[in-house]
């Protein structure tokens, strides 16, 4: 059969390059692909952005099963548009992606839900916004509402610090639409880890357990970053733990979504923070594999990954068995400089 890949980025070659791999796949075509699946054997970079031209496509190339990689595609309602054409599609739908799309929306779902997170306001003016700077104990975390490439969220060491990233956003606009609104978040203490899933609509299998490092600069200082890399499996995720985080995270997450008629398949990231006491909260949801996580974790897989995506698409993933590597895996971002800014 052959498979298409949406999406540009160390992910997606990761995606590719697994799926690969399956005995069942003749050829893997990633649009628009990079430099590296260029090379990579069995691979075919085609330079389509456009949902109505990638749909065309399949159909052309009878294309059997479409992952998509990216956040910007789902948010766009890419999954909808091909379920609607008939075509097999791996991805939340446009609603469920608002988990990631929209912060303001994952908060107000999570309260809903008594999903454990970070207390918050939003706002949509400067003004307002600088009033409650001036009355928060610090650090504080300002993050855009919306899509920003990972480079939405500021830790703000100083009142000086906090109001510089609330005009960066909302004065200046300088993310544009995604910072349009904004919310300022209790600073959390603790070791971050991302917690990964495959979903489909009732059941969740979690994958390998990874870590990735957000700050640009060694030792946890610099601007946040979107990933300067990361390795699998994360030490922080114990038995005991990871059984919190299916019972407390995840499964209400999901059963969340389908009390609100958006059944949610796709994959499923939470970011977490563990406190010193083991207690968990979660910093963001992600709707799709993390980057640079995925490079690491699809390293560690054993199993036929096109086997796992068809029992996500079937709803069987409660009957699927994953095998990992023992092994560690270790990812390392190369940037351009001056990155992010």
């Amino acid at each position: 059969m052959k498979v298409l890949v949406v999406g540009g980025g160390g992910r997606e070659h990761a995606i590719a390059w697994r799926l690969s791999r399956s005995p069942r796949i003749q050829k893997v075509f990633v649009a628009p692909g990079n430099a590296g699946t260029a090379l990579e054997p069995g691979l075919e970079n085609i330079p389509i952005t456009a949902i109505t031209e990638l749909v065309a496509f399949v159909k052309q190339e009878n294309i059997t099963l479409t992952v998509v990689g990216p956040e910007a595609p789902l948010a766009d309602g890419i999954v909808d548009r091909f379920r609607s054409e008939g075509l097999r599609v791996f991805g939340p739908t446009q609603k469920a992606a608002q988990l990631e799309a929209s912060k303001i929306f994952a908060k107000a779902f999570m309260q809903r839900y008594g999903i454990s997170t970070a207390n918050s306001a939003s706002f949509s003016q400067a003004d307002a916004a600088h009033r409650y700077v001036d009355q928060i104990s610090l650090p504080s975390v300002i993050k855009a509402d919306g899509l920003a490439a990972g480079k939405g969220v500021v830790v703000a060491y100083s009142r000086d610090q906090a109001h510089e990233a609330v005009d960066y956003m909302l004065k200046n606009s300088k993310l544009g639409k995604a910072g349009a609104q904004i919310l300022i978040e209790d600073f959390l203490e603790g070791e971050e880890a991302s917690f990964i899933v495959m979903a489909d609509g009732q059941h969740a299998l979690p994958l390998a357990t990874s870590q990735d490092h957000k700050r640009l600069l060694d030792n946890d200082l610099g601007p946040n970053t979107g990933g300067m890399g990361a390795y699998s499996p994360a030490p922080c995720i114990t038995p005991e733990l990871h059984a919190k985080i299916m019972r407390e995270i995840i499964n209400p997450t999901l059963s969340g979504m389908a009390q609100e008629n958006e059944p949610y398949t796709g994959f499923l990231y939470a970011g977490l923070m563990i406190s010193p006491q083991g207690d968990i909260k979660v910093l963001e949801y992600n709707c799709r594999l993390g980057d640079p996580e995925t490079q690491s974790i699809l390293m560690r897989l054993k199993t036929d990954f096109l086997m796992l995506i068809e029992h996500a698409l079937n709803q069987s993933l409660d009957k699927a068995e994953v095998e990992w590597d023992r092994r560690a895996a270790l990812g390392v971002v190369m940037a351009a400089e001056g990155y992010p800014e």
